[in-house]
């Protein structure tokens, strides 16, 4: 079976990273959701970006996470779309959509994982970047 993908712009493959973080967790959390948006109205990289396109980014890693080869898919679209120097931002904002309800969960520990290997992100900056995200959403 042949998934028809979009073609992604780079910043759709930083909104697509972060929407597979929330997928990948039992529930959408609103904290999880309000992190995507606040990045996205937020960081530099998106000054540009159209945001009307979140939804529909959403809605395709969504349907891809219900093919057989859809993470792969996924993960072929970023790939494509992301310049290698935003590999380490890309982690990041996945690591903030991780930790922004205070907790990661199974899934989210393994798509984390996966975006890690995927974009070869160095261990020694993935445990930067992860603790980064932890100590930005500590609650007292």
């Amino acid at each position: 079976m042949t998934i028809d993908l979009p073609s992604f712009s780079p910043c759709d493959a930083l909104v697509a990273v972060m929407v597979a973080v929330l997928a990948s967790g039992q529930t959408y959390r609103t904290s999880e959701l309000v992190a995507i948006q606040r990045n996205v109205d937020h960081a530099p990289v998106f000054a540009a970006y159209d945001e009307d396109r979140i939804r529909a980014i959403s809605q395709t890693v969504i349907s891809l996470f219900e093919h057989e080869d859809g993470i792969d898919a996924l993960f072929g679209l970023v790939r494509d779309a992301l310049p290698e120097k935003l590999y380490e931002t890309a982690y990041a904002l996945a690591c903030d959509v991780g930790a922004a309800d205070g907790q990661l969960y199974e899934g989210e520990v393994a798509m984390l994982a996966e975006i890690r290997h995927q974009l070869n992100i160095p261990r020694l900056h993935a445990a930067a970047i992860e603790l980064s995200a932890q100590v930005r959403h500590r609650v007292l």
